[in-house]
């Protein structure tokens, strides 16, 4: 290690020297022309104890080494815990500038430039503390002894405390769905002992689920989502009263479920719930914990239409059925709920105690394939229709009908539909029939159609000259829904016989081929 020092000690410096005109007194030596930067330190919240309580500290300094030097001189306590007694840096703790590990660059002589941030970031030591406490504390004004226990890695935060756990007791939170998003939601929100936890889910738990939605395992399959999470959540933590709704979320219920409630979660999967949620939280002026997944990428943010934006200031519209693939059809990595439903329970933690620097005017947007997090500024949209100067939308919607579903018969004309089994029976009649499969190809590794053609999607407006428009075509995708844009798309182009198969080879899987694998 390169030890921190400059002309004298770093833990040491005093007034062992003067400059005079670019000398220095006592070392007879001409110095250069000194350029200050002014640069910020982010203080780890391991240590912001020993800084005031601070999280980051501005100085002035050209180097790294002067930028420590500066912060240790201004906050004593902190010396023992960045630096060993001969001055360097302890191994446990690296330094960065920027994005940058100043081991790969000049180390602590790292220059500095106006506008830099350093980042101390020391080791952290993690495990945790489980004790599997029946007694049930009734009072929501004391912790018991059991309770002080159990939250007590909870209780040594300054920033949480025994006030803070209280307010954790005496608060409550709704979970819309219990699904991927809902899993990681229930599990550390009841675990950090919010007091009264909702959730709203209406499914049964499928083998597809077990790839992320830890909460369940494979002996679960086939039970409600609901039954199985109150189940958990009361071995987790028997202090939490947990109360569910098994019903969908519509415009006639929605605002009786949410109105009892002091923080909203959205971990929905369908947008018409999405702006469901969003609109009834503004109309009863509740913070929204928003969190959404797809492939590789997350999103995260805090609307409260009080204090910022909303999600319709984000997204006005809804994009096109079938434009932007669901989980089902584009598939999740299993990890990837896990992080971002994780930073919602943080952010509801932080509203719930009162914090102030919350995700409300900013999306959170994380790339797990680059494992990078990028921060979006969010501003409050003046022509909102719902939080706006003049708001239009003053009660619940239809919001089916807003994002345009209305299941496959609205999507495409009747006329333009055929179930599976009349597609088996033209088969078995030896129709001469085009099957179109719209899916993309990982889906079609799984499982397909004898003799059909794979065009994807996207690829369909620049393969469309492969189709003869006097040919019978029966396009389908999983479920429908993809394959009901590409019907409609053909049949504008000319084509008069194509029709969409309904339910896709999803319900071909399960009335036709009950051997052919379904995901």
């Amino acid at each position: 290690m390169v030890s921190f020092r400059r002309t004298c000690s770093l833990l040491d410096c005093g007034n062992s020297s003067m400059d005079f005109g670019g000398t220095n007194l006592k070392y007879n030596t001409v110095l250069a022309k000194r350029t200050m930067a002014n640069v910020r330190i982010i203080i780890p919240t391991p240590l912001r104890q020993y800084a005031g309580n601070r999280d980051a500290v501005e100085v002035e300094a050209e180097s790294v080494r002067e930028a420590l030097t500066d912060l240790v001189e201004r906050h004593d306590q902190l010396r023992r815990h960045l630096f060993s007694e001969d001055g360097r840096l302890r191994n446990f703790v690296n330094v960065y500038v920027n994005e940058e590990d100043i081991r790969y660059l000049e180390r602590d002589g790292t220059a500095l430039k106006g506008g830099d941030t350093i980042s101390i970031v020391p080791s952290i030591a993690g495990g945790s503390f489980s004790l599997m406490d029946r007694l049930a504390a009734k009072r929501k004004d004391v912790l018991s002894p059991s309770e002080i226990k159990r939250y007590s890695r909870h209780l040594i935060l300054p920033e949480v405390g025994m006030t803070g756990q209280l307010k954790l007791k005496q608060s409550s939170a709704l979970i819309i769905g219990a699904g991927g998003l809902g899993v990681p939601l229930t599990q550390y929100l009841s675990a950090a002992g919010v007091g009264r936890l909702g959730i709203v889910d209406f499914d049964v738990i499928d083998e597809s689920n077990l790839q992320r939605q830890v909460l369940y395992s494979t002996k679960d399959v086939g039970r409600k989502k609901l039954e199985v999470a109150k189940e958990r959540v009361a071995q987790i933590n028997p202090n939490v009263d947990v109360q569910g709704y098994e019903t969908r979320l519509t415009s006639e219920n929605a605002l009786d479920i949410l109105k009892d409630y002091d923080v909203i979660i959205d971990g929905t999967d369908n947008f018409p719930t999405r702006y469901l949620v969003n609109d009834a939280s503004v109309l009863l002026q509740k913070p929204n914990v928003y969190g959404s997944i797809f492939r590789f990428e997350g999103q995260a943010s805090v609307f409260d239409a009080r204090r910022g934006p909303c999600y319709r200031c984000l997204y006005s519209q809804p994009p096109p059925p079938g434009l932007v693939p669901s989980c089902a059809e584009g598939g999740v990595l299993g990890v990837l709920p896990g992080i971002v439903g994780s930073i919602q329970a943080i952010e509801t933690l932080k509203l719930l105690l009162g914090k102030e620097d919350t995700l409300i005017g900013r999306l959170l947007v994380f790339d797990a394939l680059k494992m990078k997090f990028r921060e979006l500024k969010l501003r409050k949209n003046p022509e909102c229709p719902i939080c706006g100067s003049n708001p239009t939308i003053k009660e619940l919607i239809d919001y089916e009908e807003f994002c345009g579903l209305r299941g496959p018969s609205e999507q495409v004309g009747q006329e333009l539909q055929i179930t599976v089994d009349a597609l088996k029976e033209r088969l078995d009649q030896r129709h001469e029939v085009i099957l179109l499969d719209v899916r993309e190809p990982m889906e079609w590794e799984i499982a397909h159609l004898d003799r059909a053609v794979l065009m994807p999607v996207g690829e369909v407006p620049g393969r469309v000259n492969e189709l003869n428009t006097a040919d019978e075509i029966v396009v389908y995708c999983k479920t429908g829904v993809r394959s009901a844009r590409i019907t409609n798309f053909l049949r504008e182009l000319g084509f008069r016989k194509v029709k969409n198969l309904v339910g896709g080879i999803d319900e071909w899987a399960e009335k036709v081929e009950p051997e052919m694998p379904r995901y």
